[in-house]
């Protein structure tokens, strides 16, 4: 608990949006990221207090309305929600079977009657077919954005989403850039070799577990190794692991690595040059 407390006073001057991630190191299953981390609720009111503006929080959607609500309270505005399926029988069996599915409706309806509120949806052969029916009942549980997330390189789903109506494309700007982004043959996920080989992301985006930071939730998640344990040289050590590692010779990177987090790097790469001493970069 004090490593976070220190992490965000270090890392809260340089954006105004902190996401928190709740999950174990190892592994990290879907349905193990509950809302319930202890003292999840002082570190939201300690990043509101120093003055973050966004707080967001990724959520499985299962705990109880009490406990989204004190999070609300004590700063969140910004939750992210997983939710695979507009039918029940589909979205058990993409839970894992956690019987958990209508629960989860019920707290997405619940959040974004108060807040900012983002689900993402995962479309795999096993539901593709039924993309454009759970998008619009994401629609109508009054979401603030939905986020299509096709299993590895699978595109099916978004091909077939360009069916949407425009006043649905138009309501959702990262719905519409992902279906966009598929007539412009760029996939969610993978680097290509004339994409930026330096992650400057790193800088701003940072995974912890169990006293290790680790380049992104996605690395961690897919069994890469920490860059090192969090002290207060970490930003520094991620500058250094930014200058060393190349992310298209990176298995992980280069297979995972998502359509935003490309850009960013693609236009930071553009705007910064190229790295040329061990100083941080003003970001």
């Amino acid at each position: 608990m004090q490593q976070l407390i220190y992490l965000i006073a270090e890392w809260k001057p340089f954006r105004g949006r902190i996401g928190l991630y709740p999950l174990n190191y190892q592994e990290a299953p879907a349905f193990r990221r509950e809302s319930s981390h202890t003292g999840l609720d002082r570190l939201i009111f300690r990043c509101a207090e120093g003055g973050v503006k966004r707080i967001a929080i990724s959520t499985n959607g299962s705990a109880s309305e009490k406990k989204y609500q004190n999070l609300i309270n004590c700063g969140a505005n910004d939750f992210s929600v997983s939710l695979d399926s507009g039918c029940c029988a589909v979205g058990e069996v993409m839970s894992g079977g956690t019987k958990k599915w209508q629960k989860v409706v019920d707290n997405i309806r619940f959040l974004s009657d108060k807040t900012y509120v983002t689900v993402g949806m995962v479309f795999t052969e096993q539901n593709v077919d039924s993309c454009i029916d759970s998008v619009l009942f994401a629609d109508s549980l009054g979401v603030s954005d939905i986020r299509v997330i096709p299993s590895a390189q699978y595109n099916k789903a978004l091909v077939k989403l360009r069916e949407l109506p425009d006043d649905i494309l138009n309501k959702y700007p990262i719905l519409k850039y992902r279906i966009n982004n598929i007539d412009k043959n760029i996939h969610v996920r993978g680097l290509s070799e004339s994409d930026c080989h330096n992650c400057w992301l790193a800088l701003d985006d940072m995974a912890c577990a169990q006293g290790y930071h680790f380049p992104c939730i996605i690395h961690l998640r897919e069994g890469g190794d920490p860059i090192g344990k969090v002290t207060e040289n970490t930003r520094q050590d991620r500058y250094n692991w930014i200058v060393n590692h190349d992310p298209y010779k990176d298995p992980i990177c280069r297979s995972n690595c998502l359509d935003v987090c490309r850009l960013f790097n693609n236009k930071a790469s553009k705007t910064h040059g190229e790295f040329n001493n061990g100083n941080l970069p003003n970001v």
